[in-house]
């Protein structure tokens, strides 16, 4: 009896998602998501994409030199873009206390093309020049890596694994991720998963990114390293390389490269 109900809970959820995405087709808002992530599968076919986190370490870095680059920022990331001189060519939002709490700030960008979930709609479906994805955040088996972005987009414990499935779906054949500190100072005492600042944020690249009064979630480090993991298998197997350009940090899962050497020669890199 139990494998029965458990089989008829998992097709109910089947046809639930089938409705749902019917639904979604069928809306204005999805045809114009779905006709803009059309164009840009493959758009950067054979061109190399820097993933950019959000450590302090990323200010070690030269940014300027990624001016012409293919770039995938995150969250609060243009909190500095007025000191990197350029915006990048994607914003990618996943968590929804980030979405929640900055949402009149992320709503108000012009620019870049924004990425975000479908089920962020409800505080950030405002936002100007946005894609809104079917971003599923609980699944079996974890961790996952989608061979088709325009269909679906898996959680990763970390908006970077949104941000590596993008470079794929993208066409880029290097990926280079840089800021990747994968280091945190977390408070002592929490209630549950779920911090709320009191201070100036040293985890992050600005003291205002989870300042005072924003929340943020507890990062689980494994967690991510296992996401991390499958898709170092998955686009390995595929011929995409993806190095660590980090200056510093505790992130080993990916191949380390010399972030200055990338722009010092034609050569073939990594």
């Amino acid at each position: 009896m139990v494998h029965e109900y458990e089989r008829i809970l998992r097709r109910a959820r089947r046809e639930g998602a089938r409705l749902r995405e019917h639904i979604w087709t069928a809306s204005p808002e999805g045809r114009r998501s779905k006709g803009k992530l059309a164009e840009l599968q493959g758009k950067f076919a054979g061109r190399r994409c820097f993933v950019m986190g959000n450590g302090p370490s990323l200010l070690k870095c030269d940014l300027a030199l990624l001016k012409d680059e293919v770039t995938i920022g995150s969250n609060a990331q243009y909190l500095i873009w007025d000191d990197m001189g350029f915006v990048p060519t994607f914003l990618t939002v996943e968590d929804r206390l980030v979405a929640e709490d900055r949402a009149d700030e992320l709503c108000a960008l012009q620019q870049p093309l924004k990425v975000f979930p479908r089920d962020l709609l409800y505080c950030l479906g405002d936002s100007a020049n946005a894609i809104f994805i079917n971003f599923v955040r609980d699944y079996q088996p974890f961790p996952q890596f989608t061979s088709d972005f325009e269909k679906i987009v898996y959680w990763g414990g970390t908006v970077s694994v949104l941000n590596l499935q993008l470079a794929y779906y993208l066409g880029c054949n290097e990926i280079y991720l840089v800021g990747f500190d994968h280091s945190y100072q977390v408070p002592e005492k929490m209630d549950g998963t779920v911090i709320t600042s009191h201070g100036d944020d040293v985890n992050h690249i600005h003291p205002k990114y989870f300042g005072k009064g924003y929340r943020w979630h507890d990062p689980n480090l494994a967690r991510m390293e296992q996401a991390y993991s499958e898709a170092l298998r998955f686009l390995d197997a595929r011929g995409i390389l993806v190095r660590n350009a980090t200056v510093g940090g505790q992130l080993e899962v990916f191949e380390r490269v010399d972030y200055p050497q990338l722009f010092r020669s034609s050569e073939p890199r990594g």
